[in-house]
Order: structure tokens, then C-alpha cells, then sequence
């Protein structure tokens, strides 16, 4: 078992280096930089100091960071706008930068991939009754952060032609 005493301590210096390949890996929220700040045990006043010397040498950098999440989020995991705004402030990004963010999506791409998604679950509803079919659509588009209004009118286009 390891004691707290044998826990390795970090000047600030060496923090400093250690985050600079953190953030250098991928693009990281404030956030995550101070869990890890935190985990390295270092205090508040080296905390503020390493933070600030990463957005000056720009390894830290929320909007970035932000856009980032976004363009990942809708391309990759095909999520919604309300979803992923969700996680971003989970994350404790500050709604203006969310704003920001968030035009990273094109709305002709938003609307291609609701009805793509749409057109692929209908296929995979295996339910005869047409209100449950559609219910069931609405349903997994609504979990996947789609707004209500363009759910429910692709859903009710899609089950129509399906």
C-alpha cells in the first residue's frame, strides 16, 4: 500500500511541463486541468500560475477546446445540438464559448444527419403498429440530443415513407 508521503511532488516548474503535454495530446478544458492540477496535489496558488502560463503559450484554450468538442461530438457520435450543449456545460464551459462552439455546425449537415439517422433506425423498428414506430423513432432521436420540434417532423415524415 502506498502512503500519501510517497505520492510525488511536482515543483512548478516540472507541473508545468507535465500539463504542457497533457493539453499538447489532445485539446483539454479548464476543467480537466484542474482535476489534474488537483491529482498532482499542487496548491491553489501554483494551480492559478500553471493555468495561466498554458493559456498564454496557448496549450489551454476553452473556445478551441469547445469547438473541438462540437465538431467530434455531431461528426463522429452523431449527436444533437442539446446534448452536446449539455456536456459542455457539464464540463463548465461558459455558455458565450458554447454560442461560439456551436457554429461549427452547418445547418443543411444538422438536417442530413437527422433524417440519415431517422432513415436508419426506422429500418431497424421492428414494431407492426405505426404510432409505436413512431414513438420508438422520436424516442432514440430525442435521447440522441436532437431538438423536439425537428424530431417530431422528421419522425412523422420518416414513418410515413417507411
Amino acid at each position: 500500500m502506498k502512503s500519501d508521503s510517497a505520492q510525488k511532488s511536482y515543483t512548478v516548474k516540472e507541473a508545468t511541463v507535465k500539463l504542457m503535454q497533457f493539453c499538447a495530446y489532445r485539446d483539454r478544458s479548464q476543467k480537466e486541468v484542474e482535476d489534474k492540477l488537483n491529482e498532482m496535489r499542487m496548491i491553489p496558488a501554483a494551480q492559478e500560475q500553471i493555468i495561466i502560463k498554458l493559456m498564454q503559450e496557448n496549450f489551454l484554450n476553452e473556445e478551441r477546446y469547445a469547438r473541438s468538442f462540437v465538431r467530434g461530438k455531431f461528426r463522429i457520435k452523431k449527436w444533437g445540438r442539446i446534448k452536446i450543449t449539455q456536456e459542455l456545460k457539464q464540463r463548465q464551459i461558459s455558455s458565450p464559448i458554447i454560442k461560439i462552439a456551436m457554429t461549427e455546425i452547418e445547418e443543411s449537415d444538422y438536417l442530413n444527419t437527422l433524417k440519415e439517422l431517422a432513415e436508419k433506425k426506422i429500418r431497424l423498428i421492428k414494431e407492426p403498429d405505426p404510432y409505436k414506430r413512431r414513438q420508438k423513432l422520436s424516442n432514440y432521436l430525442l435521447q440522441k440530443g436532437f431538438e423536439h420540434h425537428l424530431v417530431y417532423t422528421t419522425a412523422e415524415e420518416i414513418s410515413d415513407r417507411f
